[in-house]
Parts: structure tokens; C-alpha cells; sequence
């Protein structure tokens, strides 16, 4: 009963508090692993080293946790170990070696934590010395020694060197701390030898100290090769010879051998044996220097024989005349062997032919004639006797091409009195062309082209258009042989630099007035098109600007004012780029006649006022002496054009219009009413504020 409670109350402690784990795993926490050496980084061969890693873990368990240890090496996993204590892992290098240098590493794992130390360097010094051991001091000529190269209580990968006379002769690589080799020491005498190691640390290489040195004597076989040649003297090419290769004192013990027979560079026989004998035709080409030798493992004995062959008949060489021909010319090919042994052989056993065939016709023994393709072709002569058969050097027949008719022309363009430049130039021809410049009969130069980039320029001075007709030129390759090419006239536009400009003025310089219409037209003779600039002198911009294909051009000035007042002149300039300018003109725009006769007519207007002024003061005086008073004046109602109404007393001068001549006037702005002068216009300011004012008579 008791057990039923407890069941059913973990049941619902279970249902109502889930997040309550019946015996969970601890929870762990991998805070740092650290690899250290002991003793130290850096120690000398021999030392004991430990390599020990820590790992500090927070865990919320008792009992330790298991853990896996992993060791690398650079990125070499060297050892592995699984452990369930708490305690440090260590890994002894005891004997440490220069191959334990390197970096190292420490990983620790548990469960589905792992956590990798920093690496840490260890530096191992030291190598121990070599030691040499060989099979056998003394050998025979071409016997190998056995030698052996160790390097003592070492570990790594190994690279082993062997030494003759302090020349390296041999080299190996090795995964374990010796190595053997079979050296070869050819030459007799006494030599000798030492060994070296060197350990690979990736990346490094590290070189042991040499090996105490051992002494190997070498002693000479009594073998030898002879070389027989029959018959020795008075040999001919063509002559059979026969070659005996043979050895003399070859060893009773079994050896691997090769005896052999070269002429030159090239092998006549090889044999496993000790004699042998060879039969050739000699040929005077072939080499003479005979070679016996015998390769027997690493001993090699030779001889050489020379002998001395007489040419039956020399190689032939094939001439050509002329050495220089063109297309279609005829050309003769003669074949000929210089000389040849009259002893041994006659005339008429010696015979020529050409190859290739072409359509030669022979004109005596090795003599032909045929006439130059049009493409290349390369000729041999052969030259037979006998049974030999020798060939000639190649000739190689280029047939030249003629010039062509040469055409002329001028470069750029050709203007009077300036350096023209005149191209001759064939469209075909073989290299080099001489091209020759005519002016009429003369030859003025000549000029070899030689390069097909190249061109036949000539520069010539002309004073008139029509000099340019004289020039022609001619076209030649083949060195006066035959007659040369020549051109058709020289045909060219000439232009005739710009001279005599002249400015002309429409109307007149005295019949320029304000208003009026001006014309300036611009003269030179020359050749066109013309650019011609008119220009206003102080202005640096020209006024008018414009290109005519004719001499001359005008600019108007449609309406003239005083500011078109000034000194004016033209610029002109063609193809022969000599600016040429006119002289200055100088314009004055006069007044216009209309503002002329206005003037005149308000100077007479103004006379004739000043006049009758004049006559008007003159009576105005003569009045007040007769007749002296004085005006009473009264202001009055305005009319509706403003006037002053003017009261006469006895001192207004009065104007009788039946017996004077003319109104009173004296040249104020006052104005005749009834007779009376007003001269409201000279009163006082105040005078309308006034019932009366007295004006004198002499006013």
C-alpha cells in the first residue's frame, strides 16, 4: 500500500511539474584547454619531453565527466586517448629528435563539446654523425661498391648523399635512418668517399655533418680493342673496305658486354662478342673517322682509325647566267663537276641531268638553256659514275618582275613658288626600282628604292602653272639592260598664291552719310576658293568672314551711323596659305542732308526771331521816351484759357495797330491783348494775390 502512494504521488508530481527531470545528466561547461612542454620549447637531442594538456571544466555533476584527448601535429592526428578522471593528459617524447619539431595541438571532446588548445611550438636540436660502411676498399675497373649511410638513433624522413673526391655522385631518399647505394667509380686510381643525411621537417630541411671518410682503390683491367682496315692506302670512293673490331685480353669471368663499330656519329654494327668484321662501300661524304669500342657494365675501351679516300669525282655545282633575269627571260644552266679522278674513271662514265625537267634543251654535256617562269623554282644538278650518285647545292631561280609604267602625281598640293613633292611609283616590279625624275629632256634625280615600305619622292620649285606639264618619270630594274618605263605627264592642279588685294568702297568716301547704304568689296588675284576677313582697324574680330570661289566678295552695311565711322581693310587667304591684306581705307559717315537743311532752317528761324526782337526793343524804348506812365494793372476773372485781363492807365504803352508796324514784342513770354503787351508772364510770383500793381514804363 505504502508503494502504490509513492508511485501514483511521482506519477502526479510528474503530470503537474513537467519540467522536473527524474536523475538528469549534469550539466558542463568547457571553459579552456591549454598545451604546455615540458621542459621546455626548445631543447637539444636526447632530452625527454612531455607534452601535457589541461582542460578547466565547470560541470554541476560529482562524478567526473569522460573525455576524449586527441594530439595533433601540425594537421597529423599522432595519438589518441579516452580517459574518465579529471586529471592532466600527457604524452612523452622520450629521446626527443630533430623530426619531433614542429607544432603541436591538444583537442578535448565530451560527449557533443569539443574545444581545441592554441598550438604550441617545439624546437628539437642536434643530429647525430653519420656513419659510412662500404663492401669492399678494392675493386676492379668498372666494379660497383656496395656503400652503406647511417644516421644513428634517428627518426623521420631522410634524404641520404654520397661523395667522391667531395663530388656529390649519388643521392637517395629514405623513410627509415639508412640507406644503400651502388656507386660506380670509373676512373683507376685511389678515391675518396663520405656520406651526408638530411632530415625533412616539413617545411624545413636539416643537413647532418659528414661521415668520417673511407678510402677505395680502383685498379685497371689488361683489356684493350684493336681497330683493322684493309686496304690501308690508295682508297677511292666507291672502293670496298673492310673493318675488323676485335678485343684483346678479355676477362674469363663472365661479364655483360658490347662491342661496337661507328663511323662518325653513326653505329655500323653492335655485337656481344669479341670480334666481328664489317664490309662497306666508302664514300668520300661519309666520315673516315673509324671507331672500335667495348662497353662492358661501367668499363669502356675504345680505338680510332682514320683513313685517307680519294673523290672519283667531285660534287657537282650548277651556275646560272645571267645570275640576274626577269620573267621570260632566257637563262643558261651549266652543271659541272670540278674535278675527278681521270685514274679511275673517264669522261663519258660521268653524266649530268637537272630536276626538276622543265623545258631545258641541252646544248652540250651538263649545259642547258630554258626560259625564266613566272614563279620561283628551286634546280639541283645530279652528277652521276658508277654507282655513286652526288648531288648539288639548290639554286634557287627568283625571275624578277619588270617595273611597271609608273604612274606620277603630285603629294599634297602644288602651289606656285613652294616646295611640291612629286611620288613616281610603280604598281609591279621586283626590288629595287630606280626611279628617275625628268623635267622635259633633263634628268633631274634619281632615286633606288629598295624596300617596299620605301618611296621614290622628289621635290621641285615651279614658278608658273604651266611647268608643271614638263615633269615626268621613268621606271628601272634591270640596271639599264633593257629600256626602263616612263610616265605620262604630270597632271596636277597648281595654285597661284593670292597677290594685288585691293578694298573698294560703293558709294564714294565723300558721298558716306548717316543712314545710307556702304559696299565693300575685297579684290585679289590668285587662285581660289578665297577666304576673305574684313576687319575694322582696333577690332582684334573680324567683321565679316567668308570663303568664295571666286576673287572677290563684298560686306554691307545696310543703315551707316557716326559708329561705323573708321579705317578699314580685308584679309585674303587661299590653299597657298600667304595671307595677303589691302591697304586702310578710311571712312567718315557724314551727317545726313535732311538734319543739314532741319539745322540751316532753325539757324534762319532763330535769325529771324532774333531780328524782330530786335526791332520790338528798339520801339518799346522809342514809346517810353514819348510817352512815359504808368500801367495800373487789376487782377480779373480767369477765362476759360487762363489769360490776365490788362487795364491801361497812364503808364501803359499803347499799340496802335493802324500806325505800327508790328505788335510791341521784346522777346518775353508775354502776349498781345487788345493791342496792349501782356507781361504777366515777367510779373511778381504774388501779383494774382494783388488788386492792383504799377508796372514802369520801362519795363
Amino acid at each position: 500500500m505504502g508503494l502504490l502512494l509513492l508511485f501514483t504521488s511521482t506519477l502526479l508530481s510528474s503530470y503537474f511539474h513537467p519540467w522536473i527531470v527524474v536523475n538528469a545528466e549534469p550539466y558542463f561547461v568547457l571553459r579552456a584547454i591549454t598545451l604546455t612542454i615540458e621542459p621546455g620549447a626548445n631543447v637539444t637531442r636526447d632530452t625527454s619531453v612531455t607534452l601535457r594538456c589541461h582542460a578547466s571544466i565547470s560541470s554541476s555533476g560529482q562524478e567526473p565527466l569522460s573525455r576524449e584527448y586527441t594530439l595533433y601535429k601540425g594537421s597529423e592526428r599522432i595519438y589518441n586517448k579516452v580517459m574518465s578522471t579529471s586529471e592532466d593528459f600527457l604524452h612523452q617524447l622520450p629521446n626527443a629528435r630533430l623530426s619531433d619539431t614542429g607544432k603541436y595541438k591538444c583537442e578535448i571532446r565530451i560527449k557533443d563539446k569539443s574545444k581545441t588548445s592554441e598550438n604550441v611550438e617545439l624546437t628539437v636540436t642536434g643530429l647525430s654523425k653519420p656513419v659510412l660502411h662500404v663492401n669492399n676498399s678494392m675493386v676492379s675497373e668498372g666494379e660497383e661498391v656496395i656503400a652503406t649511410c647511417m644516421a644513428p638513433g634517428e627518426r623521420g624522413s631522410f634524404y641520404f648523399y654520397f661523395y667522391e673526391d667531395s663530388k656529390e655522385i649519388h643521392n637517395m631518399q629514405a623513410s627509415s635512418n639508412q640507406a644503400e647505394a651502388r656507386l660506380s667509380i670509373n676512373s683507376v686510381g685511389s678515391h675518396i668517399i663520405h656520406c651526408e643525411y638530411a632530415v625533412l621537417v616539413i617545411p624545413f630541411v636539416f643537413k647532418s655533418e659528414q661521415s668520417d671518410t673511407l678510402k677505395v682503390s680502383v685498379t685497371e683491367l689488361s683489356i684493350a680493342v684493336s681497330l683493322d682496315i684493309s686496304p690501308q692506302h690508295n682508297i677511292y670512293e666507291g672502293d670496298q673496305i673492310d673493318i675488323t673490331c676485335s678485343v684483346i685480353n678479355f676477362p674469363q669471368r663472365s661479364y655483360k658486354s658490347n662491342l661496337y663499330l661507328s663511323q662518325g656519329d653513326k653505329i655500323l654494327k653492335v655485337e656481344e662478342k669479341t670480334t666481328f668484321t664489317h664490309s662497306m662501300i666508302i664514300k668520300a661524304k661519309d666520315s673516315v673517322l673509324f671507331e672500335c669500342g667495348l662497353e662492358m657494365g661501367n668499363v669502356k675501351k675504345v680505338t680510332t682509325k682514320k683513313v685517307s679516300v680519294t673523290e672519283l669525282f667531285s660534287v657537282p655545282t650548277l651556275t646560272m647566267s645571267p645570275a640576274e633575269v626577269f620573267q621570260r627571260d632566257a637563262i643558261t644552266l651549266t652543271c659541272r663537276s670540278e674535278n675527278y679522278a681521270p685514274q679511275r674513271l673517264k669522261d663519258e662514265e660521268l653524266t649530268y641531268s637537272l630536276e626538276p625537267t622543265l623545258n631545258l634543251q641541252e646544248h652540250g654535256k651538263g649545259v642547258y638553256s630554258v626560259k625564266a617562269t613566272f614563279r620561283d623554282i628551286n634546280i639541283t644538278c645530279i652528277a652521276k659514275a658508277r654507282d655513286l650518285m652526288k648531288q648539288s647545292e639548290i639554286l634557287a631561280v627568283r625571275p624578277k618582275v619588270r617595273a611597271s609604267r609608273p604612274r606620277i602625281s603630285v603629294i599634297g598640293r602644288a602651289i606656285i613658288q613652294q616646295p611640291i613633292t612629286i611620288l613616281c611609283q610603280s604598281d609591279s616590279g621586283s626590288l629595287p626600282i630606280n626611279y628617275t625624275l625628268f623635267k622635259g629632256y633633263d634628268a633631274l634625280n634619281t632615286i633606288s628604292v629598295k624596300d617596299s615600305f620605301q618611296q621614290a619622292l622628289f621635290t621641285v620649285t615651279i614658278n608658273r602653272a604651266d611647268e608643271i606639264k614638263q615633269y615626268t618619270c621613268e621606271a628601272d630594274n634591270t640596271k639599264g639592260r633593257m629600256q626602263s618605263e616612263s610616265s605620262d605627264r604630270l597632271r596636277a592642279f597648281v595654285t597661284e598664291p593670292l597677290k594685288n588685294p585691293a578694298l573698294i568702297v560703293i558709294p564714294e568716301v565723300e558721298q558716306i552719310f548717316e543712314g545710307g547704304h556702304l559696299s565693300l568689296i575685297c579684290t585679289v588675284t590668285g587662285t581660289p576658293p578665297v577666304t576673305f576677313k574684313f576687319y575694322q582697324q582696333g577690332n582684334k574680330d573680324p567683321l565679316h568672314t567668308t570663303t568664295s570661289n571666286e576673287n572677290h566678295t563684298s560686306y554691307e552695311v545696310p543703315r551707316l551711323s557716326k559708329a561705323h565711322s573708321g579705317k578699314y581693310f580685308c584679309e585674303a587667304d587661299n590653299h597657298a596659305h600667304q595671307v595677303v591684306s589691302t591697304e586702310l581705307v578710311n571712312i567718315e559717315v557724314r551727317m545726313a542732308i535732311w538734319k543739314k537743311a532741319l539745322i540751316g532752317g532753325s539757324c534762319l528761324l532763330a535769325l529771324s526771331v532774333l531780328v524782330v526782337v530786335c526791332v520790338l526793343c528798339f520801339k518799346s524804348k522809342r514809346g517810353k521816351r514819348e510817352a512815359p506812365a504808368e500801367l495800373s494793372v487789376k487782377p480779373s476773372s480767369p477765362k476759360s484759357d487762363d489769360s490776365l485781363t490788362v487795364n491801361l492807365t497812364h503808364d501803359t504803352e499803347v499799340y496802335n495797330a493802324d500806325t505800327d508796324a508790328a505788335p510791341l514784342y521784346d522777346g518775353t513770354e508775354g502776349r498781345v491783348t487788345n493791342g496792349v503787351r501782356d507781361s504777366a508772364a515777367s510779373l511778381p510770383a504774388d501779383f494774382s494775390n494783388r488788386s492792383s500793381y504799377s508796372i514802369p514804363a520801362t519795363v
